[in-house]
């Protein structure tokens, strides 16, 4: 049943497979939920739990610290020959677990010079202020990050740029002319003292993923 796919014939050798418990009745209704359970299988099947090993948790290690290690030189390391190497990869890149492989820049050598964190309340928390603020911020390339918190400020954006003339602007502008903002709070960042892409696991144990919930 596991490989079993939920389109029209997947349907009709599910149905068969069953056909002395599943009256006709029951088999329309299947049909008229089959873009539901296709939906929420996928969702599922896609993120779903995955046990981390010992190995799997060296893997992720490495490559948060190499994202451009070769697949040989990964093998190497870990004690495994190459293709089981890749094979685990891909399972960690189709559960999810990796997301994504990118280049770090250095910004000061491309002349974003100043970052800045800046502190964001809304003037009225109604689901238009919200939408047009998110739709607004997702606009400004200068704002490299932006986080929904709790407490007396409702976001948090990092933004970089070449020097302070262009963080006025930016802020005055563009970000202050957002309707729905009610108050903004700069603050240069002078030095980055600790900035670790590695995640705070414990790389000698197994651990299990979370499981992520179904679609609904």
């Amino acid at each position: 049943v596991d490989n079993i796919s939920f389109n029209a014939e997947g349907i009709e050798v599910f149905c068969s497979l069953f056909k002395n418990f599943i009256s006709f009745e029951l088999k329309i209704l299947i049909y008229s939920h089959c873009n539901w359970i296709a939906a929420s299988l996928n969702t599922y099947n896609s993120t779903m739990a995955y046990h981390l090993d010992k190995t799997d948790l060296k893997i992720l290690k490495i490559l948060q610290e190499d994202g451009r290690i070769t697949n040989l030189q990964l093998s190497t390391e870990i004690g495994l020959s190459p293709a089981p190497t890749l094979e685990r990869v891909k399972k960690l890149e189709k559960s999810g677990i990796i997301k994504s492989f990118h280049a770090t820049l250095d910004p000061s050598a491309l002349g974003l010079g100043i970052q800045t964190l800046m502190l964001v309340t809304l003037s009225r928390h109604v689901d238009n202020a919200i939408k047009n603020f998110i739709t607004a911020v997702n606009s400004i390339d200068e704002v490299v990050e932006c986080y929904h918190l709790t407490g007396s400020s409702d976001y948090l954006l990092k933004i970089m740029v070449k020097d302070i003339a262009a963080y006025e602007n930016l802020a005055s502008n563009r970000i202050a002319s957002i309707d729905g903002i009610g108050h903004l709070q700069s603050m240069v960042i002078l030095s980055t003292i600790k900035s670790s892409k590695k995640l705070p696991l414990k790389y000698e144990a197994d651990v299990k993923a979370a499981e992520p919930e179904m679609a609904g």
